[in-house]
């Protein structure tokens, strides 16, 4: 595969106008054959080490599980479902549905999940008959266009047209923003400036925003459970996801008891002047984020912050003090560094969780954990974000997991809060057009009373 991108439009459309008119039985063997390419051990084990060696960040072993799972999760989502020809048909309105595919969609890929990303949005844009060429992040081109070879290689083997999917292999961002200039739709991963770029490029695009997910803990919460949940999220590949927690906020009449929990599954607290240490070398301007600390050990970073930690420590801790700018710590930090608040009205706490969302990561996710419904609701009506996941750890949760009902991907939209097209988990749904064909229906025109009944029944009553 070469990187002259008018040379890749031109493949992609010709894979794509041979799949076009493909029967789901076609589409879902072509499916099935990458799937099971992407979960093999070997496969996942070559993408998930060249990934860590490349980027320097996340966890080898939580690599190779999360392709597996990612992958897995996918394809389970997926059974069943019609994206070819008649997917839905209304025969008392007469209408029926067609899905079509959308062409030649460009994927921008993070460094940070460079394989898995890959294997969420390839198996939808070939579940729905769609081309698709990967920009890869400057990082880890390596390791993405590995995962694309592979993926190749399935499409082969069932007789699919290999340009399904391609890969820059030397990226730019010329040539990102060459490639999203010239297809027919553009997917990407990452944050507010990334937005910015792709929505440029004038084309239809499915984006995300930044995460900052806080997990409110209240009082009829069993603190073990909720602790041991929240650890494992918050250190999951280094918590280098978007959807690890960087807050939580714990009810007062249990602070002292979660706060405990917490150090018992390995959290180390800062006291003040730690605190002050960890903000200069986590913001050393004061207001970027050091690259360097980006998804490394609580150790690794403590020890840089000249800070002297247990060597068993899973995450490092600090008070939260302010909500914006003046209190970096209230804010993302792709890193296991949590930031600890304490409240006392459920109410109040809302409102503080979406001032910090409004600072940070308003439309990705937030967390509760908690017995009461009720909470629940309130937080899931009044919090601006996507997901609320109840009693569950987060990362693991909100992007699909076998004990989450949520679809399966690496890529969440933030909704028009984080300017986004959709606060949905993306996946095949966002890779369709729909036709509609009608048919005349029996003619029924409506009362006043039936459409204003209501309305004229109170106001206009004479």
């Amino acid at each position: 595969m070469e990187d002259n991108i008018q040379e890749m439009y031109v493949k992609a459309r010709k894979a794509f106008k041979e799949v076009e008119f493909w029967p789901q039985k076609k589409v879902d063997m072509m499916v099935q054959a990458v799937g099971w390419e992407l979960q093999k051990e070997e496969t996942r084990k070559a993408l998930a080490k060249l990934a860590v060696d490349e980027s320097g960040i996340g966890v080898y072993e939580d690599k190779l599980a999360k392709i597996k799972t990612k992958t897995l999760g996918t394809l389970w989502d997926q059974r069943g479902v019609k994206t070819c020809g008649l997917v839905e048909e209304d025969k008392a309105l007469g209408v029926r549905k067609y899905a079509k595919p959308i062409g030649v969609v460009a994927n921008v890929v993070p460094c940070t999940n460079p394989e898995s990303t890959i294997c969420c949005l390839g198996l939808s844009s070939l579940k729905t008959r769609n081309a698709m060429i990967i920009s890869p992040h400057p990082r880890t081109q390596g390791s993405s266009y590995l995962t694309v070879e592979h993926i190749r290689k399935a499409l082969k083997k069932v007789g699919a047209p290999e340009d399904l999917m391609q890969c820059i292999k030397h990226t730019s961002h010329a040539k990102t923003s060459e490639l999203m200039a010239n297809c027919d739709s553009a997917v990407a991963t990452g944050g507010a400036a990334l937005v910015k770029v792709v929505y440029a490029a004038g084309k239809p695009a499915q984006t995300v925003g930044a995460g900052n997910v806080v997990s409110i803990v209240d009082e009829t919460a069993d603190l073990e459970d909720a602790a041991y949940k929240i650890r494992l999220s918050k250190i999951a590949n280094n918590s280098a996801s978007c959807s690890s927690e960087n807050a939580v906020a714990i009810n007062e009449d249990v602070y002292d008891n979660m706060l405990t929990a917490l150090k018992a599954q390995g959290g180390y607290l800062c006291d003040t002047e730690e605190r002050e240490k960890l903000r200069r070398y986590m913001w050393p301007d004061g207001t970027h984020l050091n690259r360097d600390i980006v998804a490394k050990p609580a150790v690794f970073i403590a020890e840089n912050a000249g800070l002297t930690v247990p060597e068993d420590t899973k995450f490092l801790m600090v008070i939260g003090e302010k909500v914006g700018p003046d209190d970096r710590f209230s804010g993302e930090k792709i890193s296991p560094v949590l930031t600890v608040w304490q409240w006392n009205d459920f109410n109040e706490m809302l409102e503080r969780l979406r001032n910090i969302l409004k600072f940070s990561g308003e439309g990705h996710s937030a967390s509760i954990h908690t017995t009461n419904d009720t909470r629940r609701v309130e937080m899931a009506l009044h919090a601006n974000v996507g997901r609320v996941v109840c009693n569950m750890p987060h990362a693991h949760a909100n992007s699909g997991g076998w004990t989450s009902g949520l679809p399966a991907t690496d890529t969440l939209g933030g909704g028009s809060w984080a300017g986004n097209i959709v606060s949905e988990n993306v996946n095949w749904k966002q890779f369709l057009n729909y036709t509609l064909l009608a048919i005349p229906k029996e003619e029924y025109i409506p009362t006043d009373e039936e459409i204003f009944g209501n309305y004229l029944e109170k106001y206009e009553k004479k």
